[in-house]
């Protein structure tokens, strides 16, 4: 307990799946939370903070925005004296269309989120969190961007690109005392995931959601909630640049017939 204790937190993405599990975990290893999304629900998310007896204020807007960004960026500062941790976690999926199917807006949508709101998270928290000499960054990037189908394409290579943002920053921030890492996560049941799992419920195949990993299931938003706040917390305080895959195992392996395993 209390891994956070003092520290001021932003999640973005805070309304649903893993934001919410996220920011929740936070508050309740005792930091204080600016909770973002696009969607009204992430009042019930600092709702659900507050009656745990935790601290933090919801902030409802567009993660992509450059203006909204730095306006959250500026509400923890003024809220809370400051930002020590920023999971930056907002993303939407897209199309699942084939790449001859896609629309230039759609691309946009997801790289602007997913990629590019990331990237202005990051950069708004980096002088607060370097003239402290200090400070935690997690994103979040998925399986997706290791590897091919595992999610749209235009969902994968902003995740891609999440990683190699990951990298590089953590190497143009040499020396300043803070980090940066990202967490990837494979199937994990949340909003952005319930069409896969209305569907497989619907043909009674629910059980084979997630046979393709070593632990043959699907993961839960607690799940990487936890990954999360490892990397957030001074637990990590030597992992720098790295991408933390929390995938049940599945991008350990080469593709393989689960029936058919007789090596």
């Amino acid at each position: 307990m209390d891994q956070l204790s003092g520290k001021r937190a932003i999640v973005t993405g805070a309304a649903s799946g893993i934001g919410r599990a996220s920011a929740l975990l936070f508050a309740r290893e005792g930091a204080r939370v600016v909770a973002v999304d696009i969607g009204e629900r992430v009042a019930a998310t600092v709702e659900a903070i507050t009656q745990e007896g935790g601290r933090a204020v919801a902030v409802q807007c567009d993660a992509s925005s450059e203006s909204a960004v730095r306006q959250f960026v500026e509400r923890c500062v003024r809220e809370f004296g400051g930002v020590d941790v920023l999971f930056a976690n907002a993303g939407v999926t897209g199309h699942n269309g084939k790449l001859e199917e896609q629309t230039l807006a759609v691309w946009n949508l997801v790289l602007g989120v997913n990629l590019v709101g990331t990237f202005l998270a990051v950069r708004e928290v980096l002088p607060h969190m370097k003239s402290q000499g200090k400070g935690s960054i997690v994103c979040t990037a998925s399986v997706a961007g290791l590897r091919a189908n595992a999610g749209p394409v235009a969902y994968s290579a902003s995740k891609a690109g999440v990683i190699s943002l990951v990298q590089t920053i953590a190497n143009e921030l040499y020396g300043s005392g803070v980090r940066i890492n990202s967490v990837s996560p494979g199937l994990i049941e949340t909003g952005m995931t319930e069409p896969l799992f209305s569907a497989a419920r619907a043909r009674g195949s629910e059980s084979k959601i997630g046979q393709l990993n070593p632990l043959t299931r699907y993961g839960q938003p607690e799940e990487i909630a936890r990954a999360a706040l490892f990397l957030a917390s001074d637990a990590s305080s030597y992992v720098n640049g790295h991408n933390c895959v929390v995938d049940g195992g599945l991008s350990s392996s080469l593709p393989f017939a689960p029936s058919r395993r007789g090596y």
